[in-house]
């Protein structure tokens, strides 16, 4: 018997904690807490019987090691909190959520919740919306005017991270729609508008790292749709717009007719005047040379602002990349182990989605296409956010941090769920 089966009533509220905690990040965020604690409880023989759990443990042993030889002990203890807390979320919400067809139901009430933030953001730029100074200490967020989308995430490239994910589930629900509910129209409009207005919100937050993200996704899709005349088109298009950003005179004039500023001065930076101190590159650097004076056990958690601080004599929250961040601080060995625990799981969820059309129990069977569909859209939704933080950390934001563990979890809950499949087929092999 399924845990959702077992645990009804847990089921639902944790559909609720998921559906408002992008409203109500600290409310809906203990809800999911208490709500994955109980599982975890609940479910701890089998959780024990799982590599991903015991892995976690050690992980978080790890970070006690490097918290006691941390530069700045204190802050490197209170980083911790960025780790498990959110590690308890992933192993309950990985018991409790394990079909595709729950999948499907998170992905719509992330979808539903993506639609006002979307529509604040929009009204954020284009018509000056505030939040009502009442309203602002019990949401815990507020909009004000800014040239950059940021709804109630409080900064753009938050913001671009959230609709980024939020966009690869639309955009999955709306190629399930057109290709197996054909004749439920209305559905099908409305998840274009829905795709059309996330794309939009998402360009306007002017994050580079989420126009990237954006056109790797829809990249993705187009190849799984195997619509390869979009391919052509779309490169035409990056082409000319890396083109006005970076090609010589007098080609970088012409384009620039076609392309504009606001798009190719984000793409190279012109249409910012960043201080030195604050470029990435700059930042770049000096984590990775703080990582080469401590390898092993690096800084400790959250050093790297007091230390850049005393340095460059600017306050920075993170250094703008989440390996370099954890190599810095946890070490390269805490970063290698963080890498393998994350990625072997994800590895073996791209395994079950490559046989998932051979193991089908009826050929051509469409529930079980529409099952692997959902499941590519978690992965990919995952994958994307990953990439994003290649470039950045969204780790310090709340939302966005347990945003990622909940993916990771629905993604290994299913995998694990499955993982007979993979068994049989090593067995046919």
């Amino acid at each position: 018997m399924l845990t959702s089966e077992r645990l009804p009533r847990l089921w639902r509220w944790g559909q609720g904690m998921f559906l408002i905690f992008p409203f109500l990040p600290t409310f809906g965020s203990i809800g999911l807490l208490i709500i994955a604690s109980v599982v975890v409880i609940k479910e701890k023989q089998e959780l024990l019987k799982r590599p991903l759990v015991w892995g976690l443990l050690a992980f978080t042993l790890w970070l006690c090691v490097t918290s006691t030889t941390a530069a700045y002990p204190q802050e490197a203890w209170l980083g911790i909190a960025n780790f498990v807390p959110f590690f308890i979320v992933l192993m309950g919400m990985s018991v409790l959520v394990e079909t595709p067809a729950q999948l499907r139901r998170l992905a719509w009430l992330g979808v539903a919740a993506a639609i006002p933030i979307a529509i604040l953001g929009i009204g954020q730029i284009t018509a000056n919306w505030t939040t009502p100074e009442g309203l602002q200490p019990m949401l815990g967020w507020h909009i004000a005017p800014s040239n950059r989308l940021e709804s109630i995430l409080l900064n753009a490239n938050t913001a671009a991270a959230y609709l980024l994910v939020m966009f690869t589930l639309a955009l999955g629900l709306w190629v399930e729609a057109y290709r197996w509910r054909k004749k439920q129209l209305w559905e099908w409009l409305g998840l274009t508008a829905i795709v059309f207005l996330l794309a939009g919100a998402l360009f306007l937050t002017g994050s580079r790292n989420g126009w990237i993200g954006l056109l790797l996704v829809i990249t993705t899709f187009v190849f799984y749709l195997r619509w390869y005349w979009l391919i052509a088109f779309g490169s035409t298009v990056v082409i000319t717009i890396l083109g006005a950003a970076f090609a010589p005179s007098p080609l970088n004039h012409w384009l620039r007719w076609i392309i504009p500023y606001y798009i190719w001065g984000r793409v190279n930076g012109e249409i910012y005047n960043r201080d030195f101190e604050r470029l990435r590159t700059t930042i770049w650097q000096f984590a990775w040379e703080l990582t080469q004076q401590r390898p092993l056990f690096g800084w400790g958690l959250r050093n790297f602002t007091p230390i850049y601080e005393q340095a460059a004599g600017t306050w920075l929250g993170h250094p703008h990349s989440l390996p370099l961040m954890l190599s810095t601080e946890i070490g390269i060995p805490g970063l290698l182990f963080f890498l393998i625990l994350v990625g072997s799981a994800i590895a073996r969820s791209i395994v079950l989605l490559t046989i998932w059309s051979e193991l089908t129990p009826t050929p051509g069977a469409q529930q079980w296409q529409q099952d692997k569909l959902i499941f590519f859209t978690f992965i990919v939704a995952f994958l994307a956010l990953t990439i994003f933080n290649f470039a950045d950390v969204t780790l310090f934001d709340l939302r966005l941090n347990l945003l990622g563990w909940l993916l990771f979890a629905m993604i290994h809950g299913v995998s694990h769920n499955y993982r007979h499949l993979i068994l049989g087929k090593k067995l046919v092999s």
